[in-house]
C-alpha cells in the first residue's frame, strides 16, 4: 500500500486568488477549489489520483491487487477483498490530498477489461470470485470452438457474403475466432459448470458485470447496473457494428441474454455513491477499460494516433477513427469510447506477460527493485545469445497460443543473471516489434504518432530498443499512468471540470521523446534467434 504525500495547499492558493465564478467545477456546496477523482482497478495495482484542473496529482493511494491461483491455469480474484481496497484507497487518496469528499465533483473508473463475476439478482451475493482475463480454464472450449464444424461453417458463409455485398459486419463475422482473453467462452464455462450460475441464469436471476460493472452496482447499493461500450466490445459478445450485445453469438454460446447489463456511454452519469459509502454523494461520470482510458489519457483522439502500453502486458492500439478494422492476423476492433454522437474506433494487439516477467524476475531474487533492470541490460554489449520467451499466459498476436511455455533457451556456463535480466527485457521490445509489424501489415492507416505508457515504459533500455526495433519516434510522458488520467479526463468532460479535448490536449506533457539510434540490421541475428526460440516453445502445454 502507498499513500502520497499531500499536495493540494498550492491548489488551494490557487483557487482561492481567482473570483469564485472562475473556479473549476464550482457549484453548490461548501467554498472552495474542486476536484475529479480517478481511479484504475488494474490487472496488478488498484490506484487512485486526486487531480486539480491543471491535472497535478494532490493527493493518491495505491494497493496491490492480491490475485489468487486456485488451480494450474486458473487466476481469480476475491470480489470482497477488492471492494474493501477500492474504497480504502478513495479514502486514503482524499486524505492524502487534505480535502473533503464533497470537494470531489466527480468520480471516473477504469478497469482491467474481460474480468467478470456474476451475482444473484435479488439478493446481490456473488457466485465465484472474479474470473481474470488471464484465466485459461476455457482454452479447451476455445481450441474445440475454433476447430468446431459450426464455426467453420459461419466464418465461410459470411465470406462469401462478404464477397457480394461488401459489408464490413459480414467481414468482420468472417474473420471472427475465440481466444481465452474474451469473457464469452470463460463465462459458458461458468455456466456450464456451476449449476447455481445456469439455474439462476435460467430463472433470470443472474447478473453478469465485468469489474466496472460490479463496482457501480455496489457503490450504488445495487441502485444502479450498467456498462459502457468500450469494456463491452472487449467481452467477445457485442456486436460494435450494431452497437448492442450480438444475438447470434449469446444464442450460439447458450448465454441467457437477460443476464447482461445496459450498455451506455463511457462519458455519462451513471448515478452516484450511496452517501453512506464515503460520506458524500460522488456523482459517477466515466466507466471505460483501461486500454481505451490510457488512449484517451494520451490525447490520441485522430486517426492513426498509437498507443503502447507496457504495463502487466503489452498493449498496442490503433485509432482507426469511426471505422471498425477486423484483421487475419488477429488485431481485433474495440469501441474506444463514446460521448453522445461520437463513436471512436480502435484496433488492438496484445502480448499478455511484461510486467508479469519483470515481477517474475524479481521474485526470484535477480534483482531487487525494477528500475535495476535497465543499467544490468546497459551494462552488457548483449545477452551472449541467452533468449526469454515471455509466456505465463500463452502467446497472443500474431502467434495466437494458449499453449506455449515461457522459457529461457540459449543458457552456457558463463551466464549469469545479467543475461537473464537483458533477455528479459529484450524479449519485451521483439514482442513490440511483432505487434507493430502487424499492425502496418494489417491495417491501412497511417501512423500519425506514437505514446507509450505503463510502469514498464519508464525502462528506458526496453523504449529505445523498441524505438530502434521499429524505427519510429516513441513519445513518453511525464504522467505514465494514462488509464488514471483517461477516466479522470472522461468524467471531467461529463460535469464540466474541462470544457474540451483541445484543453486536454495542453494538459498532456512529454517526459521524453525516444528517435531511433541504431539500424534494424543490428538486431536482426538476434531476434531471429529469439523467434527460433519462441517457436520451440510452442505447443508445450497439451492441455491447460
Amino acid at each position: 500500500m502507498s499513500v502520497s504525500t499531500p499536495a493540494a495547499a498550492e491548489a488551494e492558493a490557487e483557487a482561492e486568488a481567482k473570483p469564485k465564478q472562475a473556479r473549476a467545477g464550482q457549484g453548490p456546496g461548501p467554498p472552495g477549489p474542486r476536484y475529479v477523482l480517478g481511479l484504475d482497478v488494474g490487472s496488478s495495482v488498484i490506484r487512485c489520483h486526486v487531480y486539480d484542473r491543471a491535472t497535478r496529482i494532490c493527493g493518491s493511494s495505491s494497493q496491490k491487487v492480491e490475485v489468487i491461483y486456485p488451480q494450474n491455469g486458473w487466476v481469480e480474484i476475491d470480489p470482497e477483498v477488492l471492494w474493501s481496497q477500492f474504497i480504502a484507497v478513495i479514502k486514503e487518496a482524499v486524505q492524502a490530498a487534505g480535502i473533503q469528499m464533497d470537494q470531489i465533483v466527480g468520480l471516473g473508473i477504469s478497469t482491467q477489461r474481460a474480468t467478470f463475476i456474476t451475482w444473484n439478482k435479488k439478493t446481490g451475493n456473488h457466485f465465484h470470485n472474479f474470473i481474470s482475463w488471464q484465466d485459461l480454464r476455457a482454452t479447451a472450449l476455445v481450441k474445440s470452438w475454433n476447430n468446431s464444424f459450426l464455426l467453420k461453417l459461419i466464418q465461410s458463409s459470411t465470406k462469401i457474403l462478404h464477397f457480394f455485398t461488401r459489408s464490413k459486419r459480414l467481414l468482420g463475422a468472417s474473420l471472427y475466432t475465440f481466444t481465452t482473453q474474451q469473457v464469452c467462452l470463460r463465462l459458458a464455462w461458468i455456466l456450464q459448470n456451476l449449476k447455481e450460475v445456469q439455474k439462476a441464469a435460467a430463472e433470470e436471476n443472474c447478473c453478469f458485470g465485468t469489474i466496472d460493472t460490479w463496482l457501480l452496482y455496489k457503490l450504488t447499493k445495487g441502485s444502479e447496473y450498467a456498462t459502457d461500450f468500450s469494456n463491452a466490445s472487449t467481452t467477445g459478445i457485442f456486436d460494435p457494428y450494431q452497437m448492442c450485445w450480438s444475438g447470434i453469438l449469446t444464442s450460439l454460446l447458450s448465454i441467457p441474454i437477460t443476464m447482461l447489463p445496459p450498455v451506455k456511454d463511457t462519458s455519462h452519469n451513471f448515478g452516484s455513491v450511496d452517501k453512506e459509502i464515503l460520506g458524500a454523494s460522488i456523482p459517477i461520470v466515466a466507466l471505460v477499460a483501461d486500454q481505451q482510458a490510457a488512449m484517451f489519457g494520451e490525447c490520441c483522439f485522430q486517426r492513426g494516433d498509437v498507443k503502447l502500453t507496457m504495463g502487466t502486458g503489452t498493449f498496442l492500439d490503433i485509432n482507426t477513427g469511426t471505422n471498425l478494422q477486423q484483421t487475419v492476423g488477429g488485431f481485433y476492433p474495440l469501441i474506444g469510447w463514446k460521448i453522445g454522437p461520437e463513436v471512436v474506433c480502435l484496433a488492438e494487439g496484445n502480448a499478455a506477460d511484461t510486467g508479469t516477467a519483470i515481477k517474475w524476475a524479481q521474485n526470484l531474487n535477480l534483482f531487487t527493485e525494477a528500475d535495476e533492470t535497465e543499467k544490468m541490460a546497459k551494462s552488457l554489449t548483449d545477452s551472449e545469445g541467452v533468449c526469454f520467451v515471455p509466456s505465463f499466459s500463452g502467446l497472443q498476436v500474431p502467434l495466437n497460443d494458449p499453449c506455449a511455455c515461457a522459457s529461457f533457451m540459449g543458457l552456457k556456463s558463463s551466464t549469469n543473471k545479467f543475461h537473464l535480466v537483458r533477455a528479459i527485457l529484450e524479449s519485451i521490445a521483439f514482442r513490440n516489434k511483432q505487434l507493430y509489424e502487424m499492425m502496418q501489415k494489417e491495417i491501412d492507416i497511417p501512423v500519425t504518432k506514437i505514446r507509450a505508457d505503463g510502469g514498464v515504459c519508464k525502462n528506458s533500455f526496453v523504449m529505445q530498443m523498441t524505438s530502434d526495433l521499429i524505427n519510429e519516434k516513441i513519445d513518453r510522458p511525464v504522467q505514465i499512468e494514462m488509464s488514471c488520467l483517461g477516466a479522470t479526463f472522461l468524467a471531467g468532460l461529463a460535469v464540466g471540470f474541462w470544457t474540451d479535448k483541445e484543453e486536454l490536449k495542453k494538459l498532456r506533457e512529454t517526459e521524453r521523446v525516444f528517435e531511433p539510434q541504431r539500424k534494424w540490421k543490428e538486431y536482426e541475428p538476434s531476434m531471429e534467434n529469439w523467434v527460433k526460440a519462441v517457436k520451440r516453445s510452442m505447443n508445450w502445454y497439451s492441455k491447460i
